[in-house]
């Protein structure tokens, strides 16, 4: 690593990178990747891209530099296996990707930040200062995300603000904590009580975020930096965030999300978030 980078990559521990994708993602991913290395402020290990098998994207791991993942090495459950769905939506595919995240502890081998495929950087962050974990937060979320959490963990959820940003770094150890708790207490694999414990006659069922955050929150809250994540979704083509748009956006905004939430309908046209 050169000494810029060094500097831009504010030092300390490295740390990888995960990003879940498919194909409907690669018209963000690049951007995704890209912001990553350029505003991330930690030394960057392997970035990994977990994905179902596909000729695309692997050809993008090569030339991004990344490493191509298939999802199964991660999880001994598909996608085909998870109905999660309703006659007018489908959130089967959403909370696969949740599982896959909570399982990058099987490849990554040091602290790693998840990302969304869909959402780009666009101002410096950093996951650890002094020791101390760097949750960036958002002031609303979804009442059953808790209601979940509180079956998973017999417990109430404490933090003060809501962890669901698109984003966030996963200390193994803590991670690894958190499955065994869940195991413990339900008497069967992590993934499995997660299945179990969700109310499939709701669309928010779930919420990796929400479940690690406010885990990490209940043992060391003094120890926890909360910040807003200040998140502004667009509706144009990622190709369109030319540098004066970045450097207009970042003013009030750290992230931008390019989300295309049409994917979770099915049939007919189902109710708005």
């Amino acid at each position: 690593m050169s000494k810029r980078a060094a500097r831009r990559s504010g030092g300390g521990p490295a740390i990888d990178v995960l990003i879940p994708a498919i194909e409907k993602d690669l018209h963000t991913l690049p951007y995704v990747i890209d912001s990553i290395r350029a505003f991330v402020r930690h030394p960057i290990g392997r970035i990994y891209v977990v994905s179902p098998d596909s000729r695309r994207i692997r050809a993008l791991c090569a030339k991004k530099n990344c490493t191509f993942v298939l999802e199964t090495r991660l999880l001994p459950l598909t996608k085909s296996r998870i109905r999660y769905r309703s006659r007018t939506w489908d959130r089967s595919g959403w909370l696969y990707q949740q599982l896959l995240k909570l399982s990058g502890d099987r490849v990554c081998r040091r602290s790693f930040l998840v990302v969304d495929a869909d959402t780009v950087f666009i101002r410096p962050h950093r996951f650890r200062i002094g020791g101390r974990p760097v949750f960036y937060c958002r002031n609303w979320s979804q009442p059953e995300y808790f209601r979940t959490y509180r079956k998973l963990m017999g417990r109430r959820k404490t933090a003060p603000r809501s962890f669901v940003t698109h984003y966030m770094l996963f200390e193994r150890s803590k991670l690894r904590s958190l499955k065994k708790t869940m195991e413990k207490r339900h008497g069967r694999p992590w993934y499995k009580a997660i299945l179990k414990s969700i109310d499939r006659r709701k669309q928010f069922g779930f919420s990796e975020f929400e479940t690690y955050g406010n885990y990490v929150y209940a043992h060391r809250s003094k120890s926890c930096i909360l910040r807003s994540a200040r998140n502004k979704a667009l509706s144009s083509h990622p190709s369109r965030l030319t540098g004066s748009r970045v450097r207009r956006l970042s003013k009030a905004y750290r992230t931008v999300s390019f989300h295309q939430r049409s994917v979770y309908k099915r049939g007919v046209k189902a109710r708005r978030r």
